[in-house]
């Protein structure tokens, strides 16, 4: 498969999948809000900017927006196998020196017990 045709293979099913949500917002809103609250119906270019919106006030626009399991997933399981094999000060170390705990990560979280291992050390793959 030629690099042009991948770009348009995933251009058209982005369009598609805008197209297909876009539409469930359309019937959605059409459905329930002119009975419920009495506002006017939308069209579809209407329902695309509001999830455009929607995207932009409640998701963010940078990270997780096709995070349905796929490649961060993966990252984040290698991260975590990487932190479980280190050592409790490494651990520690790491930590403080990317100021992990003042983002919400509390490196006491990470020390080891009396077994050496941590609950919830298997790492689910």
């Amino acid at each position: 498969m030629t690099k042009l045709s991948l770009i348009l293979k995933h251009v058209f099913g982005a369009l598609a999948v805008s197209a297909v949500f876009g539409t469930a917002v359309m019937l959605l809103w059409n459905c329930l809000m002119p009975s419920i609250f009495g506002f006017s119906t939308i069209n579809l270019w209407q329902a695309l900017g509001l999830l455009v919106l929607s995207r932009m006030l409640f998701g963010g626009m940078v990270g997780r927006w096709m995070n349905f399991g796929g490649r961060w997933s993966h990252h984040n399981r290698r991260f975590r196998k990487k932190i479980m094999q280190m050592s409790n000060e490494e651990r520690k170390a790491f930590f403080m020196k990317h100021k992990l705990s003042q983002c919400g990560f509390d490196c006491d979280f990470f020390q080891n017990n009396e077994s050496g291992k941590n609950e919830g050390d298997e790492i689910k793959t």
